[in-house]
């Protein structure tokens, strides 16, 4: 069995750039085992495998980190899309094209479209609505990242889970200093997934210029250290800071930076819209560059 891959950077325009992701664009005949252990082969922070629709999606798709399969991921979710469009599956990309993925969050639409440089863009609509917990101390935030508590800003939210898909404990900086400074604390780290329930840190503060939020991602106790760019942290911070602000009805949108710290930058764009109060609706977007192809040797 020699199934095919591709490997594509996602959230940027440069290669080397971005979130690295390995698809798998037809995954017939691998089981679950299989599946885990190709992606620790690959060792990115998310590899995905293609299979036939099952629940009146166009594609199932199946990610999984280096420790564990996921319900829903940011980068996984447009890469592979991005890959089915550079393999020619979604015709001829004259006009934006929606391709349905079943994950074990839901259904997730893709929205695809070739820019005039060829480069392939995508946005997602997160496949579930913002839910929230409750506030984690301050405290367990900062000694996870070796900060001090006063490096943890609190005046727009208290650290605290948000979700459009899948789970993250996310917690404010007071600046990017602060951001480049944090560092894992193992020990500490532990503790702070211990009390959350979650073991994905997202971080964020304000950006310049163009940029509206710098982020990191960690989440070592997952098999990944550090990630270079999150689109499903992303989505529900930005469904988060819509749901914060005071404003009942409101169209956010948001140009995110990550993976600076990681020599591997990214760049997403986030919209939420928000009415009555409540965030109705979570997107992430952002373009795939093409790196390698090739085929795995399971035979």
């Amino acid at each position: 069995m020699r199934p095919r891959f591709l490997i594509l950077d996602v959230f940027t325009e440069q290669r080397f750039g971005g979130n690295p992701l390995a698809v798998l664009p037809d995954a017939r005949g691998l089981d679950v085992a299989a599946m885990q252990r190709i992606t620790r082969e690959f060792n990115f922070s998310e590899s995905t495998f293609v299979l036939p629709p099952e629940s009146g999606g166009d594609h199932r798709v199946r990610i999984f980190t280096p420790a564990s399969e996921v319900p829903f991921a940011g980068h996984p979710n447009l890469g592979t899309a991005a890959a089915l469009a550079l393999l020619g599956e979604l015709g001829a990309l004259d006009e934006p094209v929606t391709v349905r993925f079943e994950q074990g969050a839901g259904v997730v639409p893709v929205t695809v479209s070739r820019r005039g440089d060829g480069l392939i863009d995508a946005e997602l609509i997160a496949p579930a609505p913002l839910s929230v917990g409750e506030p984690i101390d301050p405290g367990l935030v900062a000694a996870a990242i070796g900060l001090s508590t006063t490096e943890i800003a609190l005046d727009r939210h208290l650290p605290r889970t948000a979700s459009v898909g899948l789970t993250f404990l996310v917690a404010e900086l007071v600046s990017a200093s602060a951001l480049a400074s944090a560092k894992v604390r193992p020990d500490a780290m532990a503790a702070l997934v211990a009390a959350s329930g979650v073991p994905y840190l997202h971080l964020h503060t304000a950006g310049a210029g163009a940029i509206d939020r710098r982020t990191r991602m960690f989440a070592p106790l997952d098999g990944v250290p550090e990630d270079p760019a999150t689109g499903s942290a992303n989505a529900a911070l930005a469904a988060l800071l819509a749901a914060t602000d005071p404003r009942a009805d409101l169209d956010l949108t948001l140009t995110i930076t990550q993976g600076i710290e990681m020599g591997r930058p990214s760049r997403l764009l986030a919209r939420v819209r928000k009415r009555a109060g409540v965030v109705a609706e979570a997107r992430i977007g952002g373009s795939s560059v093409p790196v390698a192809e090739g085929v795995l040797r399971l035979d």
